[in-house]
């Protein structure tokens, strides 16, 4: 006999342009919370920094998230709050848009990341395989 569980999943949200929001939401990724809040955010030419920034802050707190996709032009905006965050949960991926495509240079997580490793530590897990 299999037990079900009725925990329900964490969410994964966007903040990006019109094309990326659209495409996540005809996935399925689109919700709607209690509180009547959305956990995506479609950014145009007048959206102001302030408002993806506060988004971005409404989605860190929010415990029903575990992953932000946050288009990559967009996270250059909020950089600074970007930065700030370094809990793993949520996990924060920039992602390219139709318009910007993806500049790993720019990616604050992967620098973060590449700074864990060495040069050599990489050289020893060459080696082993």
């Amino acid at each position: 006999m299999a037990l079900h569980s009725a925990i329900k999943g964490k969410l994964l949200s966007v903040i990006g342009d019109e094309d990326t929001c659209v495409g996540f939401l005809l996935g399925g990724v689109g919700e709607i919370n209690k509180n009547r809040h959305a956990n995506f955010m479609v950014v145009d030419k007048n959206t102001a920094v302030s408002e993806i920034e506060d988004c971005f802050k409404r989605f860190i707190k929010r415990d029903d998230i575990d992953i932000i996709l946050i288009n990559q032009n967009c996270a250059e905006l909020i950089r600074h709050v970007i930065d700030a965050h370094t809990s793993p949960v949520p996990a924060i991926l920039e992602i390219p848009s139709k318009d910007h495509p993806y500049d790993p240079t720019k990616d604050s997580i992967l620098r973060r990341a590449k700074g864990m490793f060495s040069a050599e530590d990489l050289m020893v897990g060459a080696n082993r395989g």
